[in-house]
């Protein structure tokens, strides 16, 4: 039976303490506020003062709320039914389609096996020429994006999504503009990527704890996915943010800041999300494709002859033009596929199944018209033997 409290601490900011004993470090709670129930996580203990930082915020909380412990971590459930599907930060619908609760699998666990993993040996296929031929994306690579502030890396991202021969696109976006999140959705919507893509989105309106849970939700669903043989490409946008909301979080809490005000232990938390890519020796792998911004480089404007900006322009738009018919002709090759194979079923059903069945059909029709007749002839000679009965009886 999970332990209830009614008595809160203190309350500073997104963080409030209670005096609890049994609970573990990154239990859930929830928390019944006057604008409704949230989760909280537990991320520091100290004797029997625990520490909870609230997903909503600490609007609204007050010192009689009631706080129940869940006696459990953060826990995503895992499905088919996730493919096509766009979920929060705490793993909710953000789609507005019905929540998954079956099959739940915790967050954030260790690293695969070192003796389960093989040597990348494989090439994942992008189908951006600038990434395939000059920076190749390998099976179990991390590959991040490195970029100056203000440039369009995440159309980058929705291209490689859209592109990538992968089984499974698993996109984690932490403090995405809303027009971002709708970018995303439309394009892998319009480039019939969707079906194969799960989607953890963080806006920037969300709450911050959200944004620190959305590597560990992608990369759970992605380990479960690899573990049934297929190929997952997680793509993450941007780390920047998810080391942001870390720095927050760290302040919050008082922690002693490191450089430029980050956590101490941020290069760790961040290399135990990366670490998470993996070829498994005997079942699918897990691509770990990190996105910045990116943008074009500083040239000197007296050295340089007067045609370079332009030729550059046109050199971006050539490369956008080509990369528009890669796309296209990816989407035809598919919809030949798709064609080839179902007029293969066609011609199943009408050269092999149907025949098969008017035969069977015929059959049946014949053995129930002999059974009919045999009947017929049995009902006859019985008559005939009760009339010879009634008969001997006179």
């Amino acid at each position: 039976m999970n332990k209830v409290y009614s008595k809160i601490e203190s309350i500073n900011g997104s963080v409030i303490t209670v005096k609890a004993k049994g609970v573990k470090l990154n239990e859930l709670a929830e928390i019944n506020t006057r604008f409704g129930k949230s989760l909280a996580e537990v991320n520091k203990i100290d004797g029997d003062t625990v520490s909870l930082q609230v997903f909503a915020g600490g609007r609204g909380v007050a010192t009689n709320d009631q706080i129940r412990f869940l006696g459990h971590e953060m826990r995503v459930s895992f499905s088919e039914n996730l493919l096509g599907r766009i979920f929060n930060g705490s793993a909710e619908p953000r789609d507005h389609g019905p929540a998954l609760t079956e099959n739940l699998v915790a967050i954030g666990g260790p690293s695969v096996n070192p003796a389960k993993r093989i040597n990348p040996n494989r090439m994942m296929r992008t189908n951006i020429p600038m990434i395939d031929v000059f920076n190749t994306l390998v099976v179990s690579q991390k590959i991040p994006i490195f970029s100056i502030s203000g440039e369009p890396y995440n159309q980058l991202l929705a291209r490689i999504a859209m592109q990538a021969q992968a089984d499974v696109i698993v996109l984690g976006g932490m403090g995405l503009k809303y027009d971002d999140y709708l970018y995303f959705k439309k394009t892998l919507e319009e480039g019939g990527a969707l079906s194969k893509t799960v989607m953890f989105v963080h806006t920037a309106a969300d709450p911050t704890v959200e944004c620190i849970k959305i590597p560990d939700l992608s990369l759970a669903v992605a380990e479960q996915f690899a573990l049934q043989g297929k190929d997952v490409l997680v793509l993450l946008t941007d780390m920047t943010n998810f080391a942001d909301s870390m720095k927050e979080i760290a302040i919050t809490q008082e922690q002693v800041p490191s450089n430029r005000g980050y956590p101490g232990d941020l290069y760790s938390q961040l290399a135990s999300r990366y670490e998470k890519a993996v070829d498994f020796a005997d079942s699918g792998s897990i691509t770990v494709y990190e996105g910045a911004d990116f943008g074009r480089g500083d040239y000197n404007l007296y050295s340089t002859p007067l045609w370079i900006d332009m030729a550059a322009d046109r050199m971006e738009k050539a490369l956008e033009l080509d990369l528009e018919a890669e796309v296209l002709d990816e989407q035809v090759r598919l919809l030949a596929k798709e064609l080839r194979t179902t007029t293969q079923r066609v011609n199943l059903f009408e050269k092999v199944k149907i025949p098969e069945t008017k035969a069977n059909i015929k059959r049946i029709g014949i053995f129930l018209g002999d059974e009919q007749v045999n009947a017929v002839v049995r009902s006859k000679i019985s008559k005939k033997k009760l009339q010879a009965d009634a008969k001997e009886a006179e």
